[in-house]
């Protein structure tokens, strides 16, 4: 792999110096499919592109990881461009000192590459509007992450105010094995649902966010209830005929309980940032699904 590093330098320059270490490496950049800009902090920022690198071997992709430090600096931009057989694509760590860390649109939309599709990846803290940020607003598809929020229930009904098609957040990704388990589960004729609930840790983003989901789908009411933990725990949903289950003791198995039949291990790990973030990258067209589950947590949320 080859590391370039500018100081104090500019959008153009960067771009020139990425062309020339292409040529010079014998990569040409017409095997990328998109451009993921990462926005974080700089604490965040080694986990965030060690997940992005990880994603981009399925999407290989220019990445744009945007780092605001010092605002009350004098204007400067450094940056670190990263070109070779262990980085998929090209990694351009972005340092914005003084006012550019206002004005980082200016600074990423030079480099997005031609013609291709723009992901928007807040790991941390998001805008409350994805949409209307400046970086936002150049991208087809913007991925947050309500757990790495302290309160992330709130987070996301927060952003379900402020939704727009091609919004998502990872807490939508994390229920992908739980919701087609379900779905499989109901494949088979079963009785009437009558109520049901979701067991999960104290706060867990992905809870609700399931309930209403199930709440949309199945139309009967379902609650979040906390368990011990960790992360997601079970679905209960009460039938005419008895109880339909899907209980998970560790990270990797969990036992789904039918009416009239023997209970059955089935698969369902937790899954890695990276992971999830190449399942969304999967998908650039809007999640109407997902919206209207968002929509229904931020209705009943009573925070």
């Amino acid at each position: 792999m080859t590391t370039f590093m500018l100081t104090d330098t500019t959008a153009g320059k960067i771009s020139a110096q990425l062309m020339h270490l292409r040529h010079q490496m014998g990569a040409p950049a017409i095997g990328m499919v998109l451009t993921l800009v990462v926005i974080c902090d700089e604490r965040d920022q080694y986990d965030s592109l060690r997940a992005a690198t990880e994603a981009a071997r399925e999407h290989p992709s220019r990445i744009l990881v945007v780092i605001s430090r010092e605002a009350d600096e004098a204007n400067r931009l450094d940056a670190e461009l990263r070109i070779g057989e262990s980085t998929p694509g090209e990694v351009v760590v972005l340092r914005l000192y003084g006012e550019l860390t206002e004005h980082a649109d200016s600074v990423v939309s030079p480099l997005l590459l031609p013609d291709t599709p723009v992901v928007a990846w807040w790991p941390g803290a998001a805008p409350q509007v994805p949409a209307k940020d400046p970086i936002g607003a150049l991208a087809q598809r913007r991925i947050t992450d309500a757990k790495a929020v302290h309160d992330g229930i709130k987070e996301l009904a927060i952003l379900a105010k402020g939704y727009a098609p091609g919004d998502t957040d990872l807490s939508w990704a994390r229920l992908t094995p739980w919701r087609s388990l379900l779905a499989a589960a109901f494949d088979q004729p079963v009785g009437k649902l009558k109520k049901g609930v979701v067991e999960a840790t104290a706060g867990h983003p992905s809870a609700p966010l399931l309930a209403a989901w199930l709440t949309e789908r199945l139309g009967a009411p379902v609650k979040v209830a906390d368990s011990a933990g960790p992360g997601l725990t079970s679905v209960r949903l009460s039938l005419a005929d008895g109880e339909l289950s899907v209980s998970r003791s560790d990270a990797r198995l969990a036992t789904l309980s039918r009416p009239g039949q023997p209970d059955r291990n089935v698969a369902l790990a937790r899954r890695t940032t990276a992971e999830l973030l190449a399942e969304e990258l999967r998908r650039l067209d809007s999640d109407e699904i997902y919206e209207a589950a968002v929509k229904r947590l931020a209705k009943s949320y009573k925070g």
